[in-house]
């Protein structure tokens, strides 16, 4: 590891806000990340990890403590039991979009959707990465964890990261801990083998993208293709000439709600409904048992509720500023808060509560913040 002159954060933040840490050290190995780690946590100081930065929004006081910029690199095939499937296990630095290019370049599938979002590949488990009905979720393996409670390096599978909608035990949410504390070191998919084949895509979030009929097909390189094409469109792929893509991505949470609430809300308001999780199993004990399983009650899914529309029909257009304020929505996209050009913390964070409370007011939810807050309030 190699501990270099602190810079602002705002130079490696794709929100461009961020003061200056008492340390900056840049880990480019596995063994250098946890060496790193493990001696910010030993100093008793505060510390951050950071990666690609594309997550992250950063206060403008200087941060105490240390920072370790995750540099690691590295894509290693790997077999799998699995016939018809190939496993990578990926460098928790790597950039992400790499990622994907990677895998469809290889003919592999399960996160060509995932295409042109930012960050690094250690943060997309983090927050259950998604777009277009694909999640991680639905190829990740198992991660390596650098535990804060023990200190040790662990393979973890899936299931114990209790990955969700944005969320899992290692996210930091806006007024809360990490249910766990800890660093990915690196992490395992499990792709399909697609090689070159067109074949038809099944999510109907994907299909409604890319313009398809449910039996149209398409090769990875054409959805990859045209999702890279729809995220430029929305100023979603980072591009330093345009201030539409200085930002954190989507800043607010598309919001999971009850069907009972969605009901509530304007019928042209967009919305998805969440699959519910089924109990497959039930035990019913030998003396409550009349020789018949009552078939049990199909829950009502919870409903996924357009962020984006919410805050377009509170009054904000796209690009939206306020009065002498450098933030502002992207011009392209409205569930993206940008910084027009040295906007400081302060005015990002003015411009997000007054979203939030005209959201409030006039729909009665109260949308909370996707990216990991750093010394801000709201």
């Amino acid at each position: 590891m190699t501990e270099i002159d602190p810079i602002p954060l705002a130079r490696l933040t794709t929100l461009h806000t961020g003061g200056t840490p008492a340390h900056l050290v840049e880990a480019r190995t596995a063994d250098e990340l946890v060496v790193a780690v493990r001696a910010a946590w030993d100093s008793g100081q505060e510390w951050l990890a950071l990666g690609g930065g594309s997550n992250l929004f950063v206060g403008d006081e200087p941060v105490d403590g240390t920072v370790v910029h995750i540099m690691t690199r590295g894509i290693q095939p790997l077999p799998s039991p699995r016939d018809g499937h190939v496993r990578l296990r990926i460098q928790a630095g790597h950039d992400w979009d790499d990622v994907v290019a990677y895998a469809v370049a290889h003919g592999l599938a399960g996160i060509e959707a995932l295409s042109g979002i930012p960050g690094s590949a250690g943060a997309a488990p983090v927050q259950n990465v998604g777009a277009y009905g694909q999640e991680i979720v639905q190829t990740l393996v198992e991660v390596e964890l650098l535990d804060e409670a023990t200190g040790e390096v662990s393979r973890v599978p899936a299931a114990e990261l209790e990955l969700g909608f944005r969320t899992s035990v290692l996210k930091h949410h806006y007024g809360s801990e990490p249910r766990r504390p800890a660093v990915i070191v690196s992490l395992t998919l499990e792709l399909a083998v697609r090689n070159g084949a067109a074949t038809p895509v099944p999510g109907v979030q994907l299909r409604t993208a890319l313009g398809l009929e449910p039996g149209d097909a398409v090769t990875l390189a054409q959805i990859r293709e045209t999702i890279l094409a729809v995220r430029a469109r929305k100023g979603m792929v980072l591009d330093d000439a345009d201030p539409d893509t200085h930002s954190a991505g989507s800043f607010f949470q598309n919001a999971v709600v009850p069907a009972s609430f969605a009901r509530t809300l304007p019928p042209e308001c967009p919305r998805w409904p969440v699959a519910p999780e089924v109990q497959h199993t039930r035990v019913i004990p030998l003396d409550q048992y009349a020789g018949l399983a009552p078939t049990p009650a199909a829950p009502e899914p919870d409903v996924k509720i357009s962020a984006a529309w919410l805050i377009e029909h509170s009054g904000f257009r796209k690009g939206f500023r306020l009065p002498r304020s450098r933030a502002g929505l992207s011009t392209k996209h409205a569930l993206a808060l940008t910084n027009r050009g040295g906007a400081s913390a302060a005015e990002l964070a003015e411009l997000a509560r007054y979203i939030r409370i005209r959201v409030h007011s006039e729909f009665g939810l109260l949308l909370q913040p996707e990216p990991v807050l750093v010394g801000v309030e709201l």
